[in-house]
């Protein structure tokens, strides 16, 4: 169960989004990503170096959508990126589309995820992003199924 955990230390935002794009790189098939952490600790950031890494174009700029809740990318995979920062903890997934995201042929990052219930995200890469000061974070990531665990295997 070790290889399926990782900590790791990103000392300023370029080397959060390097950590993105790397993980981007690395996937050969469709998975859920699982972002929490506190306001500012870098998980869009890492959401846009995970586009580069997924090859979609530098003409898509990568911003959370906070306010849309759902921004959909094309590259080498399509990537969703999802957002529930604005909305309550006992939401309806359906509401957003998120069932039918969560089933389609794409890499889905969804920020603020402990807001899922566990039973949704039975197959997904966990990362939990802690603030140690202004620039530093500690990354935490955690494999739950095969093409995580090979992710992870791949990272370190």
């Amino acid at each position: 169960m070790d290889d399926c955990k990782f900590n790791l230390t990103t000392h300023c935002r370029e080397e959060m989004h390097n950590l993105g794009q790397k993980i981007g790189a690395l996937i050969k098939a469709p998975v859920i990503i699982a972002l929490t952490g506190d306001l500012g600790s870098g998980k869009t950031t890492f959401v846009q170096g995970l586009a580069r890494g997924l090859e979609v174009s530098e003409n898509y700029y990568i911003t959370s959508p906070t306010f849309t809740l759902v921004n959909e990318y094309p590259g080498r995979f399509r990537l969703f990126h999802v957002d529930l920062y604005r909305l309550d903890n006992d939401f309806d997934p359906d509401d957003i589309g998120l069932y039918d995201i969560l089933a389609s042929d794409a890499v889905v990052a969804i920020e603020w995820a402990e807001k899922l219930s566990e039973n949704l995200l039975s197959n997904h890469l966990a990362l939990s992003f802690d603030i140690i000061d202004d620039q530093t974070r500690k990354v935490s990531l955690s494999a739950y199924g095969h093409d995580a665990a090979v992710l992870i295997k791949a990272l370190k």
